[in-house]
């Protein structure tokens, strides 16, 4: 693990047993009164520990599959979530950091995974730390002297967080083309972490079902193969964070929040989706569109004369909602995406993929980024007493939420961070002092 510059700066102020100061907004107290009617037990913010593992990939269903046991029975200890849904674009990227930032692309800077950037006049990916245009929940708690850590398995999800975390690891070995370390190396950096620094809050990204389901060419059956194997894998990872946790002393006072970054799809080779066959034939769109694919959407840009960008989305929209497989096309303002979200999305449907420079372009099997990858696992759990047990809620969560409920954790006034997100208090059954 490195520490980051701001950590150096102020390591003689930070302490395991600081105090937080500020304390939740009083409408969020009443709403966790009504929720949990005479509870009245005191818990130490400052004995808290905290951690969000995101189990990249995961499809709500395969929890309960039989190859996840562990996870089943965090589900069944904590407060799950059934109508928990991913924001748009559903990639890795913009899901990480709205969880991080508890706004969407349009206000924190990343909206997809691969997008234009106008400045750079190229589609890149929102990798870089200086990407992110919003406050973290890093930089948050920081200034609540709330030691910080991320430990993520992509090389791309540590590189756009940087070093706003206290301590981050650089994810290593790496999987060739894969750019991800695997979960039982991203483990034990975590577990290192934990004994060597103890961070009242850390970020986990596990993407080994991500990174298998992407390649599982059997992915669309009724037991994909190689999924099978790496879901019951990255359970005994998830057990083996457990076990240290209640080896160590630390899960009486840990709460974990696992959830996904976005489900996952599976397309046939020639299920596959291009819109530039028909905007070349287009004397209006030809060589005046841009095109950043992410799986199973494509962000549309109009890059010619914007005195003509009215009649050229329109023309945009029309040849790209007539191609087959192709679900809907959206404004890209709708979903909340900003300017580097484009002009418009194009969303494949269900067991297609989008592929652009061309239909040769996007080989892989396993997709996301379109509607029928938003829902995703969402669960509360953990070992400490502020957790609700065994409860089920219709609630329609997202990852917006991570950063709010966490700030609420640690005593940070939610309502002045203008979150796009809510503090999901419902989870717990008393307010933290």
């Amino acid at each position: 693990m490195s520490i980051s510059r701001r950590a150096l700066l102020r390591a003689a102020a930070v302490g395991t047993g600081a105090a937080v100061a500020g304390g939740p907004a009083s409408a969020l107290g009443t709403i966790l009164d009504a929720a949990a009617p005479g509870a009245n037990p005191r818990f130490s913010r400052a004995d808290l520990r905290c951690y969000v593992v995101v189990l990249d990939g995961l499809r709500r269903g395969e929890i309960s599959s039989g190859l996840m046991p562990r996870l089943q029975e965090l589900v069944g200890q904590g407060t799950s979530y059934r109508a928990a849904q991913a924001v748009y674009i559903p990639e890795t990227l913009p899901n990480h950091v709205a969880m991080m930032t508890g706004v969407r692309g349009a206000r924190n800077g990343v909206p997809a995974n691969l997008a234009l950037v106008r400045g750079e006049a190229e589609v890149r990916t929102l990798e870089r730390a200086s990407d992110i245009v919003a406050p973290t929940l890093f930089e948050v708690l920081g200034e609540h002297e709330v030691r910080t850590a991320a430990v993520l398995s992509k090389k791309y999800l540590h590189s756009v967080f940087g070093d706003r975390p206290d301590s981050t690891w650089d994810p290593a070995p790496q999987i060739p083309e894969s750019d991800h370390a695997p979960d039982v190396f991203t483990v034990d950096a975590l577990l290192a972490e934990i004994d060597a620094h103890d961070p009242r809050f850390a970020f986990v990204n596990l993407g080994d079902i991500d990174r298998m389901g992407h390649v599982d060419v059997t992915g669309a059956g009724p037991r994909p193969v190689a999924r099978t194997v790496v879901l019951a894998d990255t359970d005994r990872q998830l057990g083996r964070v457990v076990d240290h946790l209640r080896d160590t002393g630390r899960w009486g006072r840990s709460v974990l929040i696992l959830l996904a970054d976005h489900s996952m799809d599976w397309s046939v080779p020639h299920q596959v989706v291009s819109v530039r066959a028909a905007f070349d034939a287009d004397p209006l769109l030809r060589g005046r569109y841009a095109v950043a694919e992410n799986g199973g959407a494509g962000l549309l840009y109009w890059i010619g004369d914007p005195a003509a960008r009215a009649r050229a989305v329109a023309r945009m929209a029309a040849l790209a909602a007539a191609l087959d497989g192709v679900d809907r096309v959206v404004p890209s303002g709708r979903l909340e995406l900003g300017e580097r979200g484009g002009d418009l999305v194009l969303l494949v449907e269900a067991g297609w993929r989008f592929s652009d420079p061309g239909v040769d372009h996007n080989k892989i099997p396993g997709t996301h980024g379109h509607a029928v990858t938003l829902p995703i696992p969402f669960v509360v759990t953990g070992g400490s007493g502020l957790v609700r047990r065994g409860v089920e809620l219709g609630d329609a969560v997202r990852p917006l939420d991570v950063a709010p409920t966490v700030a609420w954790l640690f005593g940070v006034p939610v309502a002045a961070r203008r979150y796009q997100g809510r503090a999901r208090v419902e989870a717990f059954t008393a307010q933290p002092v």
